[in-house]
C-alpha cells in the first residue's frame, strides 16, 4: 500500500505511448509520455460526513453528457486521494506539480492478454520435446497429491492474465511540458496506450 505524505503530488493522466531520448553522453533513454490535462477537485471527503478524508478530482471530458451525470459535470471520470488539507473545491491540478528529477510511483490497469497457459502466464519451461513426450511441451505437469485430495489455494495454473491494477515505483520525470500538459517519465508504466494512469510523487 502506497502511503501518503504532506504535500504530496499527484495528477491523473492518459499514457500517450513509449519513445526515446539522447543525453549529452549519447546514451539512450527509453522514456514513457503521459498527457496529463488539468485536474480539477470537485469534492472533499471528510471524516465526520464520510467516515475518511480524501480529496476526489475530475480528468479528462466526455463527448456527451446525461442528465444524471449533469451534476458531476462533463468528466471523463473521478478518482480520489489522500488530502493534505490545502487542496480547495475548484483548484486546478496541472503538470507543473512535478519537476524534473522527481521521483514518482505510476499506477494503471496492465494490458489484458486474455486466457493464457502457464508457459506465458508464470513462466513455466514446458516438459522435454524428446523421449516420448507429445503434445504436452507446454502442459502444467502435476497440480495435485494423494492428500489433501483437492488441489490447493493459489496453484499455478492456466487462466486469465492481465487486466489487474498495478504500480511502478521508482521512476523519474525527466522533462515537464507545461504548453502540451505532457510528463517524460523514464522507463515504462503500466498499461495501453491510451489507459489512464494516476501519478504520485513527493
Amino acid at each position: 500500500m502506497f502511503r501518503t505524505r504532506a504535500n504530496m503530488k499527484f495528477i491523473v493522466g492518459k499514457k500517450i505511448g513509449m519513445t526515446q531520448i539522447f543525453k549529452e553522453d549519447g546514451t539512450v533513454v527509453p522514456v514513457t509520455l503521459v498527457k496529463a490535462e488539468p485536474n480539477i477537485v470537485t469534492q472533499l471527503k471528510t471524516k465526520d460526513k464520510d467516515g475518511y478524508e480524501a480529496v476526489q478530482i475530475g480528468y479528462g471530458k466526455k463527448r456527451s453528457v446525461k442528465k444524471p451525470q449533469k451534476k458531476t459535470g462533463d468528466f471523463a471520470g473521478l478518482r480520489e486521494f489522500k488530502n493534505d488539507g490545502e487542496l480547495k473545491i475548484g483548484d486546478k491540478i496541472d503538470v507543473t506539480v512535478f519537476s524534473e528529477g522527481d521521483n514518482v510511483k505510476v499506477s494503471g490497469t496492465t494490458k489484458g492478454k486474455g486466457f493464457q497457459g502457464v508457459v506465458k502466464r508464470h513462466g513455466f519451461h514446458g516438459a522435454p520435446a524428446s523421449h516420448g513426450h507429445h503434445h504436452v511441451l507446454r502442459h502444467g505437469g502435476s497440480i495435485g497429491q494423494r492428500f489433501p485430495q483437492h488441489t490447493l489455494k493459489g496453484m499455478r495454473m492456466a487462466g486469465h492474465m492481465g487486466n489487474v491494477r498495478a504500480s511502478t515505483r521508482g521512476l523519474k520525470i525527466i522533462k515537464v511540458d507545461s504548453e502540451k500538459n505532457i510528463l517524460v517519465i523514464n522507463g515504462a508504466i503500466p498499461g495501453n496506450n491510451g489507459g489512464i494512469v494516476e501519478i504520485y510523487g513527493n
